[in-house]
């Protein structure tokens, strides 16, 4: 039945609106096209200033981050920026604009799909792991040693140790939780 309602705000959104549909999907593909165009003219321009060395194996940590931070700046600047004012204006120049029954509808009938909160959280304790490695590498004072002086055992101990710290960090905390919780259970 929801599938239903669903399908059916969907069909009734495509004939009022197709030619928004189109449009977000040319800003879309264009989005997509122009971030890769800025990737590939940030890697040309991070080797030809030496800000990353041409050669893989000699990157270090240091290089890594300061790569991803200054591509994340310039995708940033270049492609979301320009996209969120793109939004804006269609967003205050069009869906402001549709009949508040209709948008009312579309909300109700869930036209973007609802959120889902199972789905959202699977990436961030492989992104605290990745934190917890890179400050290791640091307090290993590792910064500036190039990934291809790295031993396999060196690589793997510092997952398993970063992986220690997420644990205990996350892990304590729930334990006592569902101590707390069984006890409150028993109690009762």
């Amino acid at each position: 039945m929801i599938e239903e309602s669903n399908n059916s705000v969907w069909k009734t959104f495509l004939q009022n609106h197709w030619q928004m549909l189109a449009l977000f999907i040319v800003i879309g593909i264009a989005a997509v096209i122009g971030a890769i165009y800025v990737f590939l003219w940030f890697v040309g321009e991070a080797q030809a200033t030496a800000m990353v060395p041409t050669t893989l194996g000699l990157w270090t940590m240091g290089n890594l981050i300061t790569f991803i931070l200054h591509l994340l700046a310039r995708e940033i600047l270049f492609i979301g920026v320009p996209v969120l004012v793109i939004i804006a204006l269609i967003y205050f120049g069009w869906w402001k604009r549709l009949p508040i029954e209709e948008r009312n509808t579309y909300k109700k009938g869930h036209l973007f799909g609802k959120k889902s909160h199972s789905r959202d959280g699977g990436g961030a304790i492989s992104f605290m792991i990745n934190i917890f490695v890179i400050f290791k590498v640091y307090l290993d004072g590792n910064w500036d040693l190039a990934f291809g002086e790295w031993t396999v055992d060196y690589l793997v101990t510092s997952y398993l140790t970063a992986l220690l710290w997420v644990a205990i960090i996350f892990g304590i905390p729930i334990i006592l939780g569902v101590i707390y919780w069984i006890h409150r259970k028993i109690t009762k």
